[in-house]
């Protein structure tokens, strides 16, 4: 073994790390700093929440909106007597556009 694959052999795992993180941020912004950047994590975990609920919100009422819409399409096309089992939105509209034309010029 060289002298680097016996190094990342010997890294310490678990509360190790988390021993050496503390005693780093210490050394490096000292003790005043460090209920200072604790609140600053805090708040930027707290946006980070925050946008994913809202981008998790957002996903949902579009999916909503899609099913809302195919279903929409379903009750038309089965009040005009459309089949629309094995169509996709695009070919149940035309279907439904050609349905309603063609009862507006009989």
């Amino acid at each position: 073994m060289n002298g680097i694959q016996s190094a990342i052999l010997q890294v310490p795992l678990g509360y190790e790390w988390i021993f050496i993180i503390v005693i780093i941020v210490v050394v490096f912004f000292g003790v005043k700093k460090i209920p200072e950047l604790a609140r600053s994590f805090g708040k930027a975990t707290a946006e980070y929440e925050k946008a994913r609920i809202e981008a998790k919100r957002e996903l949902d009422q579009i999916r909503n909106k899609d099913k809302v819409g195919r279903e929409k399409l379903e009750e038309i096309a089965e009040s005009l007597g459309i089949d629309y089992t094995n169509k996709n939105d695009d070919d149940l509209r035309k279907a439904i556009e050609g349905a309603v034309n063609k009862e507006k010029n009989s």
